[in-house]
């Protein structure tokens, strides 16, 4: 069945779509640019976006298609990058007025190395809080990007701006990175889809070396299309000396996305329908232990009565589900601690004048980190090991942890707190986790469930993740307003 526009397919579609003639990519990327043309200039989801470029990759694209030889597994799939990772030949700002735009660009990430190399078509980058340092979606260069589902609301950060393209339709697919919940909340307030995978499972370039590293991952509408550009992020790279060796060339395609090589794109024909027997069965063997508080989170009821609602979901489908004790304290000190390190290495070169230009709340972080001594950064990072030690030894019980991504929806922009997290554990562990759409609250506001697994287990999260999916009634698109 075909979606109802090109700006509604997922990438497996685009892809299925492009094996057929009956869609092109460059009709594909016409459509989303009109899109962000119409829709997106109340959102503010991109800090750059290259029309020109973006079409001559779809016409290469489209031309390659047309001889029957797509490269790799997003050929011709429109993918916007988050502005931290480095892009060859447009500028990478980071949110702040104190990098310079002229460069020179000339490096890829390695995730957008990998993008290229399997013909994905980047037509922009989305907005990021400055260096990637606030969980709000506002930054000094870009100002305030806003929820797609209500423009009153944040997206949450620092992922501002790939969670609401996403949502918007602005692209099918977009590469994130999550160092506290980066991904995951925001993903969560906006109804979408988005892995943080097992730090060094995705190569990364420059190395985060201080504090709480970022981890690249996907966001997207759909699990497989998550799981399909999570298995073309993975690929190596020796620039990160953290690295993961690759996973299995079928570990992240789960049976959601059937590839026979990295030469041969996905058809949708035999994804998704083809593997839904497996994941019918595939609960009845995974022990789950839930918890909707991890002991230092106050649930509101609403969210309480969606998370509920999942969990008995997991249980129909023949889990063996347990509500567990929490394993650890609340690690909100640790992550502040380790976070306000990350800060203060990453302005340590900007004198006062550039330092003046910073958001506020980096330079407090800044400073913050400053005066930390080296004994109390290095008993955070004995707390953080400390941490993940607890958590392997709960996964020896459980294969998998189910918590909400966040404690409540999208707040206001101007006055609104945001609502207590389930994702920071997780980032100081360096787990594989998930957030999915966990349905609507009564204001129409998405909510997000939170799937934790073992490290460099993120098939068996992506599997959990595709089961409940398929069983779960799909998010409508949220309510656009013309620009």
């Amino acid at each position: 069945m075909l979606p109802a526009s090109l700006v509604q397919a997922t990438a497996v579609e685009l892809l299925a779509l492009y094996r057929s003639r009956s869609a092109s990519p460059v009709e594909a990327l016409r459509a989303v640019l009109a899109h962000v043309e119409r829709h997106g200039a109340p959102l503010n989801a991109f800090a750059l976006l290259d029309e020109e470029r973006a079409l001559e990759a779809a016409r290469a694209s489209e031309a390659r298609w047309a001889r029957g030889e797509p490269v790799g597994r997003l050929d011709g799939v429109p993918v916007s990058v988050k502005d931290l990772l480095l892009t060859r030949g447009w500028p990478t700002r980071r949110g702040s007025r104190t990098v310079d735009a002229a460069g020179p660009w000339t490096e890829d990430a390695p995730a957008v190395a990998r993008l290229r190399e399997h013909g994905a078509v980047l037509f922009g980058k989305t907005t990021t809080s400055e260096f990637g340092l606030k969980g709000l979606g506002d930054s000094p260069l870009t100002g305030i990007t806003r929820n797609a589902w209500d423009p009153r609301r944040t997206p949450g950060g620092s992922s501002a701006g790939a969670v609401t393209a996403v949502a918007a339709g602005f692209g099918p697919l977009a590469v994130g990175t999550d160092g506290g919940g980066s991904i995951r909340v925001p993903s969560a307030f906006s109804g979408v889809v988005g892995c943080k995978p097992t730090f060094g499972r995705v190569p990364a370039h420059p190395a985060s070396v201080v504090g709480v590293p970022p981890h690249v991952g996907p966001i997207a509408r759909t699990v497989g299309d998550a799981a399909l550009l999570l298995s073309v992020l993975s690929g190596p790279d020796d620039r990160d000396p953290f690295r993961a060796p690759p996973p299995r060339e079928d570990a992240l395609y789960l049976g959601a996305v059937v590839a026979v090589d990295a030469s041969d794109a996905p058809d949708a024909s035999n994804t998704l329908d083809a593997s839904d027997a497996l994941n019918a069965r595939f609960l009845r063997r995974v022990r789950v232990g839930v918890s909707a508080t991890l002991g230092y989170v106050d649930l509101p009821g609403e969210t309480r009565a969606r998370f509920d609602a999942a969990v008995a979901l997991l249980q129909r489908l023949g889990a063996e589900v347990d509500e567990v004790a929490p394993p650890f304290a609340d690690p909100g000190g640790v992550l502040r601690t380790l976070f306000a390190a990350r800060a203060a290495h990453t302005v340590r070169e900007l004198g006062p004048e550039q330092r003046a230009l910073l958001d506020p709340a980096v330079q407090s972080a800044a400073a913050q980190g400053e005066a930390l001594s080296a004994v109390a950064y290095l008993e955070a990072e004995r707390q953080r090991a400390e941490l993940a030690l607890t958590m392997a030894a709960f996964h020896r019980r459980f294969d998998l942890l189910v918590t909400p991504t966040s404690a409540g929806a999208a707040p206001l922009i101007d006055g609104g707190a945001l609502p207590p997290s389930f994702a920071a554990p997780f980032s100081l562990t360096r787990q594989p986790a998930i957030s999915v759409p966990m349905g609507l609250t009564s204001a129409g506001l998405p909510l997000g469930l939170q799937i934790v697994g073992r490290h460099f287990e993120e098939a068996l999260v992506l599997r959990a993740a595709l089961a409940l999916e398929r069983e779960s009634a799909p998010l409508q698109a949220p309510p656009l307003r013309a620009s």
